[in-house]
């Protein structure tokens, strides 16, 4: 039986490339977005998408909002790399971190 109703389906160009018919409008599936994109000619949906500036644009964007955060380097043996480092243990804990109040590179652990 499920055969059989593929060959019952209309085509598939006659429906999704067509312009709005009424099989179209009728349908429970059919939105009113749908309806609109399937009335435009490609050309015009082809412009409709974002340029490659434009995603650039956005990306680069959000980039500008979150700033990097420095993390720590990880050494078996830390060093006091200049005279704003100072070596802290953390609440008992068993690693010494290097922080430095000069160079936020200097900060290990």
């Amino acid at each position: 039986m499920f055969a059989r109703t593929l060959f019952l389906a209309p085509p598939l160009r006659r429906t999704v490339f067509a312009a709005t018919t009424p099989r179209l409008l009728t349908s429970s599936t059919a939105t009113a977005a749908t309806v609109a994109r399937a009335a435009q000619p490609f050309s015009q949906l082809w412009r409709a998408r974002p340029t490659a500036t434009a995603v650039s644009a956005a990306v680069s964007a959000a980039s500008l909002q979150q700033q990097q955060v420095r993390g720590m380097k990880v050494r078996s043996s830390v060093k006091k790399l200049c005279d704003g480092c100072k070596s802290v243990r953390r609440k008992g804990k068993r690693y010494v971190y290097i922080i430095c109040s000069k160079n936020p590179k200097h900060k290990q652990r």
